[in-house]
């Protein structure tokens, strides 16, 4: 009985134990959910008193609350307020596309525009489509120039399939060649629903957006040799759809397909074919299509709570066109969506 007794006893203990280890462990976790609870605090904390946009570069950009403005289409560069930044000042070339020849529609503004001078800056000459805006396209010329090389300006209508054609043709004879060609001219138009959406935008939404595209690679593919590139700008709306934008995230989707597709079509040729995907990036298109009240909040709805300076989309366009950078890749969708979207 004494041994039984005795086991009691050190059964007893251990049994003691165990509670005081299960007290200590819940004091433990109560200690880590105090701490846990004091940083969200502090985190909530930051958090208001930090509510405007990610800053995450050398300079600082835009952010909403935007200027209120709306103009008439297709838009001019030189009457957006603030105005776009395309200069890039803190990019330093280093030749990755010297002596090559560049081909960009919609060139004079917005993305085409801080494209053309970034491939200036790495050595290409630019050739620049347009549709009308002569003024924005006296810029850009300026700009490539400033960079040392050498801009020539074609202004007519991508869903031309024939100008497309002529334009490819000026480009050789001026330059002597073609190496790069950027398909980046655009159209869009908000509507509140598909009977809104008449046929005669949705022939000008497809014939720029898509049409305009198939012509200007078909009328440049003759004169692309091994290392040239094909670089089309796509859309977040052609991955993620965009209610009021139907037909317009439809061509942008057709051109992701167009791009996937075109480069299986060409990479035995040592044609390299890709696309860029931005989010909202702040060119007169938007200014051009949206009213006022909404241009004064776009790109908000992004985590980095601004839409992009031209500038800080160029780079991805050298990066693609550069063969030093990107002689694998082709085929490849490349978003650049500030985060993508918020959420908020």
């Amino acid at each position: 009985m004494a041994v039984k007794r005795s086991k009691g006893r050190w059964s007893g203990a251990r049994e003691s134990g165990r509670a005081q280890g299960g007290k200590k462990e819940a004091a433990s976790q109560r200690k880590l959910q105090s701490s846990a609870e004091q940083r969200r605090e502090g985190s909530k904390e930051n958090g208001k008193k930090q509510k405007g946009a990610v800053q995450a570069g050398e300079r600082r950009h835009p952010e909403p609350p935007l200027p209120k403005q709306h103009q008439a289409k297709p838009g001019d560069e030189s009457r957006l307020s603030p105005r776009p930044q395309y200069k890039a000042p803190e990019y330093r070339g280093s030749g990755k596309l010297e002596d090559m020849v560049a081909l960009v529609t919609g060139g004079d503004s917005g993305i085409g525009r801080a494209v053309a001078v970034l491939f200036a800056r790495e050595g290409a000459d630019v050739a620049i489509v347009y549709l009308s805006e002569a003024d924005d396209a006296e810029e850009t010329r300026r700009a490539v120039e400033d960079e040392g090389r050498r801009a020539l300006l074609i202004p007519g209508d991508v869903t031309d399939s024939a100008f497309c054609q002529d334009a490819v043709e000026k480009t050789v004879k001026e330059f002597g060649k073609l190496d790069i060609l950027v398909n980046n001219a655009a159209f869009q138009e908000h509507a509140e629903s598909l009977e809104d959406i008449t046929d005669e935008q949705l022939d000008r939404t497809f014939r720029t957006n898509i049409f305009g595209y198939f012509y200007m690679a078909r009328a440049a593919l003759p004169h692309l040799g091994e290392g040239a590139s094909i670089i089309n700008t796509g859309s977040v709306t052609g991955m993620e759809g965009s209610k009021a934008l139907l037909d317009y995230s439809s061509t942008k989707g057709a051109i992701h397909a167009f791009t996937k597709s075109l480069a299986q079509n060409v990479v035995e040729r040592g044609i390299r074919v890709n696309c860029v995907a931005p989010g909202p990036v702040w060119t007169p298109l938007n200014p051009a299509d949206q009213d006022a009240e909404k241009v004064a909040k776009f790109g908000k709805s992004v985590a980095m709570k601004r839409p992009a300076q031209p500038e800080e989309l160029a780079p991805s366009y050298v990066f693609l066109a550069a063969p030093s950078c990107a002689s694998y890749i082709t085929g490849e969708i490349l978003p650049v969506l500030g985060g993508g979207e918020s959420g908020g």
